[in-house]
């Protein structure tokens, strides 16, 4: 309902932000949830609100209905973006503290989760004069300082890719572990075989990118959506906190 489509290869029609979806059914429930990237939807199947669209229904709401409350609706749609912000950022930073090389800036990640909670727990207008970008840029420095940690730790060189456009390149069996592909296109990318290991994967745009055989454990920041997003196989080695999409 909230968020915005256009007709492409992830999605088969175009929706306005604030149009029901033509496949939302009364029960709020997906029609074609079974059988979204035959129908030509397989954006859906990336898609990952990090729990921010319960929050906003749930604790923002109270559990109101849109739909029996729709005075409520535009303003509801509002915070969902800038909510789901926030807790794509708490899973960052949960994901650093994880990381026994950032201990020297464990503190200060702990509080930056913190900080990004209490946030989340706002009223809906709280939520929505936060400058949530401004926020986003104080976290990154953290996330960038916990990554610096992790790749000083793998000898040699280390490629930077941070925001390069590499849609469609070869790069099969390349050594990119420890490297730095912050914001990096890969779509459509032959990573086959690649040593992903300990790489900056943050923001990394892996949209049918090819990643059979490849390794990506240790890899940092790598979400479930990305993986989702991505083509591989039994013998892609993945952290152990994702799973191997069905579609592979």
């Amino acid at each position: 309902m909230a968020l915005p489509f256009t007709a492409s290869a992830d999605f088969a029609v175009d929706k306005a932000a604030g149009q029901p979806c033509s496949n939302l059914q009364t029960d709020f429930r997906c029609g074609i949830h079974a059988n979204l990237r035959e129908k030509g939807f397989s954006g859906c199947t990336v898609f990952d609100c990090f729990g921010a669209g319960q929050k906003v229904s749930q604790v923002t709401y109270g559990g109101q209905d849109w739909r029996k409350a729709p005075e409520t609706a535009r303003q509801m749609f509002e915070v969902f973006p800038a909510m789901r912000l926030l807790h794509e950022l708490l899973w960052y930073l949960t994901a650093a503290l994880e990381l026994p090389q950032a201990r020297p800036i464990h503190d200060d990640l702990r509080c930056a989760l913190d900080d990004t909670e209490r946030l989340t727990h706002g009223s809906a207008e709280e939520i929505l004069a936060v400058d949530v970008e401004r926020h986003r840029q104080e976290v990154n420095e953290l996330l960038l300082r916990t990554s610096e940690l992790v790749r000083a730790e793998i000898p040699g060189k280390k490629k930077n890719h941070r925001g390069a456009d590499l849609m469609g390149a070869k790069l099969k069996g390349a050594n990119l572990r420890g490297a730095d592909l912050r914001g990096a296109l890969l779509i459509a990318a032959d990573l086959r075989t690649a040593d992903l290991r300990s790489a900056d994967l943050i923001g990394v745009d892996f949209r049918d990118a090819d990643l059979r055989g490849a390794d990506l454990t240790g890899s940092i920041y790598l979400t479930q959506p990305q993986v989702n997003a991505a083509k591989g196989d039994a013998a892609t080695r993945l952290p152990p906190d994702l799973a191997r999409p069905s579609h592979w």
